[in-house]
This record gives C-alpha cells, sequence and structure tokens, in this order.
C-alpha cells in the first residue's frame, strides 16, 4: 500500500522558517508530480506549490519568493522550505503526488495525512 507521510510542522514565530518532508512509502514503480496544499480553518484547500519529475517547480502567488519546493527522486522524497512565515500562512499542509502502484495499470492521486503550522507571536 502506498502512503504520504510528513513531517516538520510546528509553531513558530512570524519572519521565522519551516521545513516540511513528505516520504512516500510501500509497493510502487513510478512518482510523477509531487506538490503541497493547504488549508486554513474555514477556507477551502489550496495548492501552494508543486514539482514535477525533470524538477520545474510552480508557486502560488502568495507564496512565491518565501517558500521553495524541491525532491529527492532517490529517497521520494519531497519538501517544503518555508521561509518569511507570515501569520497567514497558518494552515494544515498536505502533501500531495501521483503515483503508480506496482499492481496498477494507471497512476493514482495520494495524500498524505497532513502536518499542522501555526505561525503565531
Amino acid at each position: 500500500q502506498v502512503q504520504l507521510v510528513e513531517s516538520g510542522g510546528g509553531l513558530v514565530q512570524p519572519g521565522g522558517s519551516l521545513r516540511l518532508s513528505c516520504a512516500a512509502s510501500g509497493s510502487f514503480s513510478s512518482i510523477y508530480a509531487m506538490g503541497w496544499y493547504r488549508q486554513a480553518p474555514g477556507k477551502q484547500r489550496e495548492s501552494v506549490a508543486s514539482i514535477t519529475t525533470g524538477g520545474m517547480t510552480s508557486y502560488a502567488g502568495s507564496v512565491k519568493g518565501r517558500f521553495t519546493i524541491s525532491r529527492d527522486n532517490a529517497k521520494n522524497t519531497v519538501y517544503l522550505q518555508m521561509d518569511s512565515l507570515k501569520l497567514e500562512d497558518t494552515a494544515v499542509y498536505y502533501c500531495n503526488s501521483v503515483i503508480k502502484p506496482r499492481e496498477y495499470l494507471t497512476s493514482l492521486v495520494y495524500w498524505g495525512q497532513g502536518t499542522q503550522v501555526t505561525v503565531s507571536s
């Protein structure tokens, strides 16, 4: 069974930094795009950043220049470096990836369990 396991959330002051990690585990043959989403209380889940297998990245306008997404294909892991954090970055952050399980003919979309990021003074 394929799983995405996140880590790295926590409490940080405005202007601070956090690094989130998300590792894929289980039986799969390929990992394609990977990304991060977030959901703040009372708001819809929104895309934060994504990265292709070749390393092309895209960012939401609200985080561009402050967040950096990267991946280590050898470790099946995606990272989100978050700098200059703001109060409005407070949310549950979810890892997302398109993965082809070995026993399937097609790829599926997987989600992590979510990790809380709280920016507060």
